[in-house]
């Protein structure tokens, strides 16, 4: 199956673009994708892959050992333009996210919001983390005012972890953890019918991961064919349970 995957020139997350292209190639899937202009090859986050402060709080071993198999990879340089995207010849639909200054060129992009509402439309496999959950909340239904997610329950990178991040590295780095004035947890629950009922915040974790072979300290959201996650800690158990929404089981 072919699932799409967008992202911005630079800045996106190492670990929720690597570990979901390597989980989904190695089940067997084709991963396309996408940037503002055809032909542009992609750059993740830096930081993360040296390390955000002093070395540490960057991405983990495996997932940057991925993310140097997909710069060798063909898609990675083949990428398509959103806006010449034909959606309905996607399977799924894959939104990563990444919290440095280069992501507002994808999360801001109306153009892309419009591609992600018509293939939200199709009732497809769809799957975003972290700050991915914002291109869903800004995509709006056709003919109308309400986010497509409107009446989903959702994850996305918590309030608790953004402030956090941003409070301890401040002091070096500026604003560098916080894209947008609002957190990304307020701009989504505003897209729900009824926050309270439909966010989910997941347990409190700020620094265990999920990995290739624990999924304890994971966690995601699944409601119908929408997937959810909080942040790069949920990368592998997010890629595990897409694969199983492209290939349901035999009833």
């Amino acid at each position: 199956m072919r699932v799409l995957m967008p992202v911005p020139d630079r800045d996106f997350d190492v670990t929720e673009v690597a570990v979901p292209w390597r989980m989904l190639t190695g089940a067997g899937h084709q991963v396309v994708f996408a940037t503002e202009h055809a032909g542009t090859r992609p750059a993740a986050d830096p930081r993360l892959l040296t390390g955000v402060l002093f070395g540490q709080l960057g991405a983990e071993r495996e997932p940057k050992a991925f993310y140097e198999q997909l710069g060798r990879s063909e898609e990675f340089s083949a990428t398509v333009a959103w806006a010449d995207l034909d959606v309905t010849g996607f399977d799924g639909l894959i939104l990563p996210g990444g919290h440095a200054p280069g992501m507002r060129q994808y999360l801001g992009s109306a153009g892309l919001q419009q591609q992600v509402a018509r293939f939200w439309a199709l009732d497809r496999p769809v799957g975003a983390i972290c700050h991915g959950v914002l291109v869903l909340a800004r995509a709006r239904e056709d003919g109308s005012d309400r986010s497509v997610l409107a009446d989903r329950r959702t994850t996305c990178l918590p309030k608790y972890m953004e402030r956090t991040a941003y409070l301890t590295t401040a002091w070096r780095l500026g604003r560098y953890y916080r894209t947008y004035p609002a957190y990304v947890e307020d701009e989504v629950r505003a897209a729900l019918a009824d926050p309270g009922g439909q966010f989910e915040r997941g347990p409190k974790s700020l620094t265990t991961r999920g990995t290739a072979t624990d999924d304890t300290p994971a966690f995601v959201v699944e409601d119908g064919n929408y997937l959810s996650a909080r942040w790069p800690g949920d990368a592998y158990l997010f890629a595990r349970r897409f694969i199983k929404l492209l290939d349901p089981p035999p009833p």
